[in-house]
């Protein structure tokens, strides 16, 4: 009751939509800084996977996918989040957008080195590269969205859609009561820790992999609350890349839109990037090698701008966001991931994959 009363207060103190875009400076700037301080990336641990590896990458990773599930499921179990209530469950659900979506998003994060968060993060301290990457990330998820893309985007997605107006809970489908998510949650954070003691990863990567995770949870448990007492419409929402990129670009360019927790999460992600940076002195400008780079970092931005909308999330969306609620189009979208940058990895970097060389993480 304290929680919803101090809801209520902060909507009727700044009005919804500033309300809303607090939130999302809060999101953001917590995401940013942990995912900066522990390298979180999905690339990372896909491709780790890909070569015969259980290290560090995968470590962080799966401890911060195991946070966001184990608390978004603690809030469901306390009655704090309605998983129903969320964007990603009022759409239709396209599993035909989810295999395809989620293979060329996991092809081209391997191409652009680095998943969309990753992106995010880098640009913020000055990674030229994924400056690059991430606008041509922006600008293919919104041509996707409502633009050039978008008949391409649903001609895909209707091949096999769901024909209710609503996605399936992954937990409902298996029958699994309420606790199941906690107890799934704790167990892969376990496994998590172990393989990083097996890898030897240090203890403050952990924390801030578990900071980024639990930064997930905040996203859906405020946007919820929120949600239950404002006036006015509130998106439930939390850490993505896809929507929240174009709704950012087109603030940009056309001031279109108003203030909402989609509008502060990329700026917000890209401060708290740039302060974890400052704080571990990773501040510095890179930019591209050759021309070759460069031209495999765009398709890789373009690929994963296509994919991550027609997929109905990003690395981050689909893969902490979207599998923390349990919706089963996400966990099948994240598998996806892995098969796709799999691919990749052994088409475009054959000779270390080949070789099971260590995986290298955009600095």
């Amino acid at each position: 009751m304290q929680f919803e009363e101090a809801m209520v207060r902060l909507s009727e103190w700044a009005g919804d939509p500033l309300a809303g875009l607090m939130i999302g400076t809060l999101v953001g700037l917590t995401f940013g800084f942990c995912a900066q301080r522990s390298t979180f990336c999905l690339r990372s641990a896909a491709v780790e996977v890909a070569r015969g590896q259980l290290g560090r990458r995968l470590a962080i990773w799966l401890l911060a996918f195991a946070t966001a599930l184990f608390w978004v499921q603690i809030a469901r179990v306390g009655g704090l989040f309605d998983p129903a209530a969320s964007w990603m469950m009022q759409a239709t659900a396209s599993w035909s957008g989810a295999i395809i979506g989620g293979l060329i998003f996991g092809f081209g994060m391997v191409l652009a080195r680095g998943c969309s968060g990753r992106l995010v993060v880098l640009a913020g301290t000055g990674n030229l590269r994924s400056m690059v990457a991430g606008m041509v990330f922006a600008i293919t998820a919104q041509a996707t969205i409502a633009g050039v893309l978008q008949p391409v985007r649903l001609s895909i997605a209707g091949v096999w859609a769901s024909d209710g107006a609503n996605h399936d809970l992954l937990s409902d489908v298996l029958s699994l009561p309420p606790i199941a998510g906690v107890v799934i949650g704790a167990v892969i954070a376990l496994l998590a820790i172990l393989v990083a003691l097996r890898a030897g990863t240090q203890m403050p990567k952990l924390v801030f992999a578990s900071g980024a995770g639990f930064a997930v949870a905040v996203g859906w448990l405020l946007t919820y609350n929120l949600s239950t007492v404002a006036f006015d419409p509130v998106q439930v929402n939390s850490v993505t890349f896809s929507g929240p990129s174009g709704v950012f670009l087109n603030h940009i360019l056309s001031r279109a839109g108003s203030f909402s927790f989609e509008l502060a999460l990329v700026p917000a992600t890209l401060v708290g990037s740039f302060i974890g940076g400052l704080v571990g002195r990773e501040l510095r400008w890179e930019s591209y090698s050759s021309a070759g780079q460069m031209v495999r970092s765009i398709a890789g931005g373009a690929l994963m701008g296509f994919g991550g909308v027609l997929a109905a999330g990003c690395a981050i969306g689909a893969g902490l966001s979207g599998t923390s609620i349990f919706v089963a189009t996400a966990w099948l979208t994240t598998l996806c991931f892995f098969i796709g940058s799999w691919a990749a990895d052994l088409i475009f970097d054959r000779e270390a994959a080949q070789a099971g060389a260590p995986v290298q993480v955009q600095r």
